[in-house]
Protein backbone atom coordinates (compact mmCIF):
# COMPACT_ATOMS: atom_id res chain seq x y z
CA UNK A 1 0.00 0.00 0.00
CA UNK A 2 1.49 3.41 -0.97
CA UNK A 3 1.98 6.31 1.42
CA UNK A 4 -1.45 7.94 2.57
CA UNK A 5 0.33 11.21 4.18
CA UNK A 6 3.59 13.46 2.88
CA UNK A 7 3.71 15.84 5.32
CA UNK A 8 1.85 15.85 8.37
CA UNK A 9 1.26 18.94 10.53
CA UNK A 10 0.75 18.06 14.42
CA UNK A 11 -0.91 21.64 15.68
CA UNK A 12 0.29 22.03 19.38
CA UNK A 13 -1.68 23.82 21.89
CA UNK A 14 0.50 24.20 25.11
CA UNK A 15 -1.92 22.05 27.11
CA UNK A 16 -1.56 18.29 28.36
CA UNK A 17 -3.00 16.86 25.15
CA UNK A 18 0.49 17.96 23.34
CA UNK A 19 2.50 15.05 24.09
CA UNK A 20 0.09 12.53 22.75
CA UNK A 21 -0.90 14.88 19.38
CA UNK A 22 3.20 14.89 18.49
CA UNK A 23 3.51 11.47 19.63
CA UNK A 24 0.64 10.35 17.40
CA UNK A 25 1.82 12.80 14.60
CA UNK A 26 5.44 11.09 14.92
CA UNK A 27 3.85 7.66 14.49
CA UNK A 28 2.05 8.43 11.36
CA UNK A 29 4.67 10.00 10.17
CA UNK A 30 7.13 7.14 10.64
CA UNK A 31 3.84 4.92 9.06
CA UNK A 32 3.68 7.21 6.12
CA UNK A 33 7.39 8.40 5.15
CA UNK A 34 6.05 11.60 5.70
CA UNK A 35 7.64 15.12 7.12
CA UNK A 36 6.33 16.32 10.09
CA UNK A 37 6.03 20.18 11.30
CA UNK A 38 5.08 20.78 15.11
CA UNK A 39 3.22 24.07 14.75
CA UNK A 40 1.56 26.75 17.46
CA UNK A 41 0.12 29.75 17.40
CA UNK A 42 0.77 32.47 19.96
CA UNK A 43 -2.79 34.12 20.59
CA UNK A 44 -1.51 37.69 19.78
CA UNK A 45 -4.84 39.51 20.71
CA UNK A 46 -4.46 39.55 24.02
CA UNK A 47 -0.86 41.38 23.76
CA UNK A 48 -1.33 43.17 20.92
CA UNK A 49 -1.41 46.75 22.73
CA UNK A 50 1.36 45.83 25.08
CA UNK A 51 4.50 46.31 22.68
CA UNK A 52 5.49 43.52 23.07
CA UNK A 53 8.11 42.14 20.63
CA UNK A 54 6.25 39.17 19.18
CA UNK A 55 9.09 37.70 16.90
CA UNK A 56 11.59 37.45 20.34
CA UNK A 57 8.09 36.18 21.97
CA UNK A 58 7.30 33.54 19.32
CA UNK A 59 11.17 32.78 18.99
CA UNK A 60 11.30 32.16 22.91
CA UNK A 61 7.87 29.98 22.82
CA UNK A 62 9.39 27.89 20.12
CA UNK A 63 12.53 27.42 22.27
CA UNK A 64 9.83 26.53 25.01
CA UNK A 65 7.91 24.02 23.00
CA UNK A 66 11.47 22.62 21.34
CA UNK A 67 12.39 21.61 25.43
CA UNK A 68 8.96 20.34 26.35
CA UNK A 69 8.85 17.97 23.70
CA UNK A 70 12.80 17.01 23.45
CA UNK A 71 12.43 13.41 23.92
CA UNK A 72 9.78 13.43 20.80
CA UNK A 73 11.66 15.57 18.83
CA UNK A 74 14.83 13.50 19.23
CA UNK A 75 13.20 10.25 18.69
CA UNK A 76 12.01 11.54 15.12
CA UNK A 77 14.83 13.21 14.00
CA UNK A 78 16.62 9.85 14.36
CA UNK A 79 13.71 7.85 12.90
CA UNK A 80 15.10 7.06 9.52
CA UNK A 81 11.36 6.74 8.29
CA UNK A 82 10.80 10.55 9.22
CA UNK A 83 12.52 12.82 5.89
CA UNK A 84 12.68 16.23 8.15
CA UNK A 85 10.87 17.14 10.94
CA UNK A 86 10.48 20.99 11.93
CA UNK A 87 8.84 23.43 14.97
CA UNK A 88 7.47 26.54 13.26
CA UNK A 89 5.71 29.12 15.86
CA UNK A 90 3.41 32.13 14.40
CA UNK A 91 1.97 34.66 16.74
CA UNK A 92 -1.85 36.24 15.32
CA UNK A 93 -5.82 35.31 15.83
CA UNK A 94 -4.98 31.66 16.29
CA UNK A 95 -7.41 29.90 13.57
CA UNK A 96 -6.40 32.17 11.10
CA UNK A 97 -2.47 31.66 11.73
CA UNK A 98 -2.50 28.71 11.67
CA UNK A 99 -4.25 27.92 9.00
CA UNK A 100 -3.15 30.55 6.66
CA UNK A 101 0.43 31.18 7.48
CA UNK A 102 1.24 28.00 8.78
CA UNK A 103 -0.48 25.03 7.58
CA UNK A 104 -1.78 26.22 4.26
CA UNK A 105 2.27 27.48 3.46
CA UNK A 106 3.67 23.84 4.67
CA UNK A 107 0.98 22.37 2.34
CA UNK A 108 0.00 19.34 4.70
CA UNK A 109 -2.12 16.49 3.77
CA UNK A 110 -2.76 16.03 7.08
CA UNK A 111 -3.44 18.15 10.75
CA UNK A 112 -3.26 16.70 13.98
CA UNK A 113 -4.77 18.59 16.93
CA UNK A 114 -5.73 17.47 20.45
CA UNK A 115 -9.26 17.95 21.76
CA UNK A 116 -9.30 20.65 24.53
CA UNK A 117 -12.52 19.69 25.94
CA UNK A 118 -14.78 23.05 26.21
CA UNK A 119 -17.87 23.32 28.43
CA UNK A 120 -20.83 24.02 26.19
CA UNK A 121 -20.82 27.82 27.43
CA UNK A 122 -17.34 28.24 26.54
CA UNK A 123 -17.91 26.56 22.83
CA UNK A 124 -20.29 28.45 22.33
CA UNK A 125 -18.82 31.91 22.50
CA UNK A 126 -15.44 31.26 21.23
CA UNK A 127 -15.76 27.95 19.28
CA UNK A 128 -12.83 25.70 19.09
CA UNK A 129 -9.59 25.09 16.80
CA UNK A 130 -10.80 21.67 16.01
CA UNK A 131 -13.94 22.48 14.75
CA UNK A 132 -12.66 25.04 12.49
CA UNK A 133 -9.98 23.07 11.00
CA UNK A 134 -12.02 20.35 10.24
CA UNK A 135 -14.61 22.76 8.31
CA UNK A 136 -11.89 25.02 6.82
CA UNK A 137 -9.01 22.76 6.22
CA UNK A 138 -9.17 20.63 2.32
CA UNK A 139 -6.93 17.99 3.99
CA UNK A 140 -7.58 15.24 6.22
CA UNK A 141 -7.61 16.36 10.41
CA UNK A 142 -7.61 14.06 12.92
CA UNK A 143 -8.73 15.17 16.20
CA UNK A 144 -6.43 13.10 19.66
CA UNK A 145 -9.09 12.52 22.14
CA UNK A 146 -7.73 12.32 25.79
CA UNK A 147 -6.70 9.14 26.89
CA UNK A 148 -8.99 7.90 29.77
Amino acid sequence: MANVYKKIFAALDGSEMQLEVARKAMMLAADNEAELCFGHVVDAVPVEATGIDMGELCREVQERFENQLADVLEEARNNPSIPRVTVQVDAGQITDTLHHKLIEPYGADLVLCGERGLSKVAYVFVGSVSTYLIRNLRCDVLVVKAGE
